[in-house]
């Protein structure tokens, strides 16, 4: 299914690439679009956990650095049958995380500095089981590659902007440059194309992690208390994370209220709490 995934992604980006190509500059934009779109579905694959790593700020530490998360993690993942991920923490005062890679094998679990300092031991690891819950699961590549590929999309939107600003008074008799009105709509689009492709990864990966993590871990309860307190935390302020990256964390780290949450890449947390406390009683 994740095999699946990851080709509707990449073949979508190309042909979202290559539109978007034409409209800003033609044939000639269509090309340069093309192989643009081959090496972003490469980076993608093979190196899109370090470029989101890299885009949270994220930097690896060492057993001497971090010894009580690195006990916590080591038991961890002996429990779920993993091998021991990389550890990565990032500066940020709000209390998240999340998990990346392209397997088991090359996995890595970054949180902030927030989290290790609010969350009780129990809870902390709650949420580190979650997170090897994603790596179990498999589905973090897909998530890493979305993440990698919303970004470039990103990227495409403000090429179209300066395109615009910078060379966008062509002569109509001219072949070769895009059409004015296209050009705008692929600014337009393209990063909303972007968040179409973070909500595609499904929110039901979330309601996932959190039962397998809860059994991993023992207590759905710390788990559902981690969460309450990263959702609080979460209101009063919003994390210096690039949108691209949002749905890779255990919870929202970009506030949104009101109609924005309809769009938001995460299930509601009050309902995550609650499937884990009928996990509980049950």
């Amino acid at each position: 299914m994740n095999t699946l995934k990851i080709t509707l992604l990449m073949t979508g980006m190309t042909l979202l690439f290559l539109a978007a190509g034409r409209a800003l500059g033609g044939e000639s934009g269509m090309m340069m679009a093309f192989m643009m779109a081959v090496g972003t579905n490469f980076f993608a694959y093979w190196f899109s956990d370090k470029m989101v790593l890299m885009m949270s700020g994220a930097k690896e530490v060492t057993r001497a650095q971090a010894p009580r998360l690195f006990e916590m993690v080591e038991e961890l993942a002996q429990r779920a049958r993993l091998p021991m991920p990389r550890l990565y923490v990032m500066p940020e005062a709000a209390p998240n995380a999340f998990a990346t890679g392209r397997d088991p094998r090359h996995a890595a679990v970054a949180v902030t500095e927030g989290i290790l300092d609010m969350l009780s031991p129990r809870e902390l690891q709650g949420v580190l089981a979650h997170e090897l819950a994603h790596i179990k699961n498999r589905d973090i590549l897909v998530a890493t590659i979305a993440a990698a590929m919303a970004g470039a999309i990103s990227m495409l939107a403000h090429m179209a902007q300066w395109g615009m600003m910078l060379g966008g008074r062509r002569h109509d008799s001219d072949r070769e440059g895009g059409h004015p009105i296209a050009a705008i709509a692929a600014m337009i689009l393209a990063p909303l194309a972007a968040m179409l492709i973070q909500m595609a990864i499904s929110r039901s990966r979330e309601y996932l992690a959190d039962a397998k993590g809860a059994r991993i871990h023992g207590n759905p309860m710390d788990l559902a208390s981690a969460l309450r307190k990263m959702e609080q935390a979460g209101r009063r302020a919003r994390m210096d994370v690039q949108p691209a990256a949002a749905h890779l964390f255990i919870v929202n780290p970009l506030r949104g209220d009101g109609v924005m949450s309809l769009f938001s890449t995460h299930p509601p947390v009050r309902e995550r709490v609650k499937r884990l406390e009928a996990m509980a009683a049950g």
